[in-house]
């Protein structure tokens, strides 16, 4: 069954809001996952019906994360603001009101507040990044207020290769994006990987 299809399977199987969260290691393509089905799900259910929480949005600004000594590993767990991201999760679960959520601008590695909305409306609410099924303080407080977990997965040497572009479009020099993606991006593979087991749908995006 393809993620649409399972997703599919749940908004006929009820009238309450759909909550789908799409993780996966960095590199994997599980943004690329997630911004397609909220486009094709918004020609579907209109745009009011579809909204959009990335985790990343959730990332500490760089200046905390100088101040707390974490920007050298910056996407670990830890460089979040996790019970935020939780809490936002919760509004968004009420399906009651507008909720605003916070989007990241990559050019500038910054968080950016309120630049996001999720509609009352919205039947269908993609969320995606990295922990959704981590069990870890905060960050387990996430798989309950999923309806499906997919996991997005691909070969290390691809993710690896994908992560190298990225890291030197955003302005590292290939020796500074090979040692990045080596001490931060896998060891933090390695925690998304242990998530996997919680996932309903995996997809191998090789």
């Amino acid at each position: 069954m393809s993620v649409a299809d399972a997703i599919d399977s749940l908004l006929a199987g009820t009238d309450a809001r759909v909550i789908v969260g799409i993780t996966g290691p960095p590199g994997a393509g599980k943004t690329t996952l997630a911004r397609s089905l909220v486009e094709g799900f918004s020609t579907r259910l209109a745009d009011a019906g579809v909204g959009y929480v990335p985790m990343d949005g959730f990332h500490l600004s760089n200046a905390i994360l100088e101040r707390l000594g974490r920007r050298h590993r910056k996407g670990a767990p830890d460089t979040f603001d996790a019970a935020g991201f939780v809490a936002v999760l919760r509004r968004v679960a009420d399906a009651d009101h507008d909720v605003y959520a916070p989007d990241f601008d990559h050019t500038a590695g910054e968080p950016i507040a309120g630049s996001l909305l999720v509609p009352a409306s919205a039947r269908l609410v993609v969320v995606e990044g990295n922990y959704l099924g981590l069990d870890a303080p905060h960050w387990r407080e996430v798989r309950p207020l999923l309806d499906l977990l997919v996991h997005v997965d691909a070969d290390t040497a691809i993710r690896g290769e994908r992560l190298l572009r990225r890291h030197v479009a955003a302005g590292k020099t290939g020796a500074q994006a090979r040692a990045w993606i080596e001490s931060v991006d896998e060891p933090n593979a390695a925690l998304v990987a242990q998530t996997r087991v919680r996932a309903e749908v995996v997809v191998d995006n090789s």
